[in-house]
């Protein structure tokens, strides 16, 4: 198929109306954004302000209609009155003008533009926004989630902060400004495996009596260390060797810090794109739909209808050259070497290893020692715990402050060994450490050992004691997550997996009706 030189893209999800045209570069591009008179967003009026100034922003973006030869609009995620503005207007022009009509989706442009502009080919994405957390990979032709919040997106917890105490929209900039002159307090700091959550860290800033810039700062410090954890994680787990920061959070130095920080640890690369590809805008939206139509993807008008609650992993990627994961410590798992993992370094003796938490730094000290403390000891006592009620996991030989002393465990990995057999292994024994009241925390196929026919769990390190069916819910999320991310056979080994879990597990029903609930929830709220 012959590609089409000029795209126009029109970008309305939430705050900011957008436009662009799109050639072998970007030809043009204004905005016109919402901002309310106090508060956060209300979408209604964001709407209003889309519809009356839509024909403006794309005059201004667009002075010649004739010279488009396709039109692309923010389909989802979104707010719904807004997307549907913008739905609007770009099928009028697609009908009036006899130009195709591309809905796309707005996370995935935030992603195309950042690897347009920072040349990047196959990166791990940290993708920030207001609604939106989510870290992101590519494999098997779509965007697979890694991890990303549980509850609110990272933008919203700051904003949330922000308004509690009377700050102007957005609230971002001024709790950065405010966090330079600020020192650290302790906040709740949540990774749940691949995932996070801020509703808890939010809470526990609102209404800590510190210093305002003790807060700001503390809260910074937290929210960002966990994304970093968990993109760190997800380097880990994939491989790859790249990442790309995109979003409008994206724009904070300290968050571009951290992951520059932790990229250098790694000997990975960091790019962000440049700022007016960070927060939303509609060259992304015309770059993106130009990436598709080339294609051949292009929308029927019985198709456009919007999606607020669209997500990356819907969307088939026909565009984007194929790439394996180059997973790392790939077979088996024994005394052969050294691994370093997302958290620890694993250091082989013989029959035991030895698993050393590594200090982080780009977290700051006070936090750092605190999680390595607390993680250590925490992953100790549930270690003997779940051995005790039937899991297998590694015999404890001795503990210290950062290092545990235990069995090596020889097998084979099961994010390496991924089948049925296996997999419905790894959830009969899920049952088991569930039935004994424990939420492994990092549920991943990382963390599970074939030793013959038996599937070992390792690395407790996020574990706790909990019976609450949220918490089992997202332990099981978190696994299902990472067959997302790493396998195309994930309807098979979901089946097989939720086999061996209902056998062992007798309220295995009602916790997998919570993981549905937990995926149906949506991000954009």
């Amino acid at each position: 198929m012959p590609d089409l030189s000029r795209i126009l893209g029109i970008e309305g999800t939430a705050w900011n109306l957008s436009a662009a045209v799109f050639d072998d570069d970007l030809v043009s591009l204004f905005s016109h954004p919402y901002s309310p008179l106090k508060g956060g967003i209300h979408p209604r009026d964001a709407a209003q302000h889309h519809a009356s100034m839509m024909a403006q922003v794309i005059a201004e973006a667009l002075p010649d209609p004739g010279t488009i030869e396709g039109v692309a609009f923010s389909q989802g995620p979104g707010l719904g009155p807004c997307l549907r503005t913008v739905a609007t207007a770009a099928r009028i022009l697609s009908l009036s003008l006899k130009i195709p009509l591309i809905g796309v989706n707005h996370c995935i442009a935030h992603i195309e533009i950042g690897r347009f502009d920072t040349g990047l080919t196959d990166p791990v994405v940290l993708y920030v926004s207001g609604a939106n957390t989510q870290v992101i990979g590519y494999l098997n032709k779509r965007y697979r989630i890694f991890g990303e919040t549980l509850d609110i997106g990272l933008g919203n917890a700051l904003d949330k902060f922000a308004r509690s105490k009377e700050f102007p929209h957005p609230g971002g900039p001024v709790i950065e400004d405010l966090a330079k002159s600020g020192s650290w307090i302790p906040l709740p700091y949540t990774v749940k495996g691949m995932d996070l959550a801020f509703s808890g860290l939010v809470s526990a800033a609102k209404e800590s009596p510190s210093e305002i810039e003790d807060v700001c700062y503390s809260l910074q410090e937290t929210a960002f260390a966990m994304c970093t954890e968990v993109v760190e994680r997800a380097l880990s787990l994939s491989g790859k060797e790249e990442v790309l920061l995109v979003g409008g959070v994206a724009l904070n130095r300290r968050l571009q810090k951290m992951l520059s920080t932790m990229c250098d640890e790694r000997g990975a690369r960091l790019a962000v794109p440049k700022r007016e590809y960070l927060g939303d805008n509609g060259a992304m939206i015309a770059y993106t739909g130009k990436l598709m139509l080339n294609a051949g993807v292009e929308t029927k008008m019985s198709e456009s209808a919007i999606n607020p609650s669209y997500r990356v992993d819907q969307v088939a990627v026909s565009w984007r050259d194929e790439y394996n994961l180059k997973l790392q410590h790939a077979g088996r798992y024994s005394e052969s070497s050294q691994i370093r993992g997302a958290e620890a370094l694993i250091s082989f003796y013989k029959d035991d290893i030895l698993k050393r938490r590594e200090r982080k730094s780009y977290r700051i000290v006070e936090l750092d020692e605190r999680l390595i403390r607390e993680r250590t000891r925490s992953e100790a006592r549930l270690l003997v715990s779940a051995r005790r009620d039937g899991v297998p996991t590694p015999v404890i030989r001795d503990i210290t402050r950062d290092t545990i002393r235990m069995e090596c465990i020889r097998g084979i990995l099961l994010k390496n060994s991924l089948n049925s057999e296996n997999v419905r292994e790894a959830g009969r024994v899920t049952g088991l450490l569930h039935s004994s009241g424990i939420i492994h925390g990092d549920l991943t196929t990382s963390n599970m050992i074939m030793r013959k026919d038996r599937c070992v769990f390792i690395d407790f390190g996020l574990a706790s004691a909990s019976d609450e069916v949220e918490s089992r819910g997202v332990d099981i999320h978190i696994f299902f997550q990472t067959l997302e991310s790493s396998s195309s056979r994930v309807k098979e080994l979901k089946e097989a997996f939720i086999e061996g879990y209902k056998e062992t597990f007798v309220d295995a029903g009602e916790v997998l009706e919570r993981e549905h609930e937990i995926v149906l929830r949506g991000r954009y709220l």
